[in-house]
């Protein structure tokens, strides 16, 4: 069984789940530590200009207009 719980690690280093699980059995578990607040990816801020140039041209509104007729 795979399944994925959100948790908070306290200094001491106990480990709180944010919901309650009773597994059937002991069973082994992966804790992956993430930032405490999201950042975001400098690659993508770099990106988004080149993306909107490629993107928000007459050519691209025309290769794609038969998807926005569906809406």
């Amino acid at each position: 069984m795979l399944k994925t719980l959100e948790a908070t690690i306290e200094r001491d280093g106990t480990v709180r789940l944010k919901e309650p699980m009773k597994p059937q059995k002991p069973c082994r578990a992966l804790v992956t530590i993430l930032d405490e607040y999201p950042q975001i990816s400098t690659d993508a801020l770099f990106s988004e200009k080149a993306l909107a140039e490629g993107w928000l041209n007459p050519e691209e509104d025309k290769a794609w207009i038969h998807l926005q007729k569906a809406q």
